[in-house]
């Protein structure tokens, strides 16, 4: 019987840090904007679906969907965040539950299927068990201005296109809290997998 547990956070919370701990662990990772992003590419039916919808204006040069430049249409603009969305969740779900049942198919202990916006999309049901990355907003906001180089607005904009982390924390079955050192953060995984059998400590 194969686990399934959605991973999930916030912007700049450090669910990818989460995320590569479990990849180094030989865990199997379904990452879903990995996924996002070849739902997008160039021949795919969203991708045609996106362009009729944003414009051509939106590629770069070589054809592809500039990434950059439909963020910063979205991230301010909440209806066309939500047609995008419209557009491309359901490729993205398609392509991780053919992974997931892969998974299941070779008798895999364990998956984790790394969904940003795991409660936004209501996709509890893909999942046995939910874990969520947690920070508290004003080292959220911090981290993300220092990783992507965005101004205060811009940052506000990106975590308010998300719900917030704390009430997040009502939904979720198990909290890491990523405000400390990694090493706290791994020392958090390492006691929760243990109480949910999947590892020993």
């Amino acid at each position: 019987m194969t686990l399934v547990i959605g991973l999930t956070g916030g912007i700049a919370s450090g669910k990818s840090t989460v995320s590569n701990m479990f990849k180094k662990m030989n865990i199997i990772v379904i990452d879903a904007d990995v996924e996002a992003r070849l739902a997008v590419m160039k021949g795919e039916a969203a991708y045609e679906r996106i362009v009729a919808e944003f414009g051509r204006e939106i590629l770069l040069e070589n054809g592809e969907i500039d990434r950059q430049k439909l963020g910063s249409i979205i991230f301010h603009q909440a209806d066309k965040r939500q047609r995008l969305n419209e557009m491309t969740h359901p490729e993205v779900r398609k392509r991780m539950l053919e992974q997931v049942e892969t998974a299941k198919n070779k008798d895999e202990e364990v998956v984790i299927l790394d969904i940003p916006l795991l409660f936004e999309s209501k996709l509890n049901h893909m999942v046995d068990k939910t874990l969520l990355v947690y920070v508290d907003r004003e080292t959220q906001l911090h981290r993300l201005i220092e990783r992507n180089n965005l101004s205060l607005v811009d940052a506000e904009a990106r975590i308010q296109s998300q719900m917030p982390l704390k009430d997040k924390v009502m939904l979720a079955d198990a909290v890491i809290n990523n405000n400390g050192s990694i090493d706290d953060t791994k020392r958090q995984l390492i006691g929760l997998l243990a109480e949910w059998g999947i590892i020993k400590e």
